[in-house]
């Protein structure tokens, strides 16, 4: 599911030009639900559920949001704090300035291998190599590392652990 994130009101005309373009879009994709909400809706319902419980289970109240980088980047730090910091989450535009986090696409990683492999002992090496790690998250009087550092810090950390051992 896609939610369309805008503005309404007279000064957001290219909110509104792309929320025309997306939902004319949407028709080549049937198999696809797309939604509208307002900027201020999204940030509240993000604050107030976070997730949605249904019969079926726990289901994330937005899959996917579409919306422009200034819309973007403050629920992308609203939402963040769901988890309890910005530097848990993948987002990013920010070309090649060494600056993204690259410890919220190696805890993918780690999802991937616990949940679509069923290798919980490698996916539980590189967990604790990120908690590890977590002092990237930056505050006055710490070092601030970059993508390439944090990524070599967090392989190191891996490296010495004990290997999980293959199962036979």
């Amino acid at each position: 599911m896609y939610c369309f994130v805008s503005l309404s009101g007279r000064f957001v005309q290219a909110s509104m030009l792309w929320r025309r373009r997306i939902t004319e879009m949407a028709v080549d994709y049937p198999d696809v639900e797309l939604s509208h909400t307002y900027i201020d809706n999204a940030a509240m319902q993000l604050l107030r559920y976070p997730k949605q419980e249904l019969l079926t289970g726990l289901i994330l109240q937005f899959d996917t949001i579409l919306t422009n980088n200034l819309f973007g980047d403050i629920l992308s730090d609203e939402a963040a704090m769901v988890s309890g910091s910005i530097g848990m989450l993948p987002s990013a535009s920010i070309g090649a300035s060494d600056k993204a986090n690259p410890l919220a696409t190696v805890l993918s990683a780690a999802m991937l291998l616990r949940y679509g492999l069923g290798e919980a002992k490698a996916a539980e090496r590189i967990e604790n190599a990120v908690l590890d790690r977590t002092r990237d998250i930056y505050s006055s009087g710490t070092k601030l590392d970059g993508c390439k550092e944090m990524g070599e810090q967090v392989l190191k950390a891996v490296e010495s652990q004990t290997p999980a051992t293959a199962a036979v």
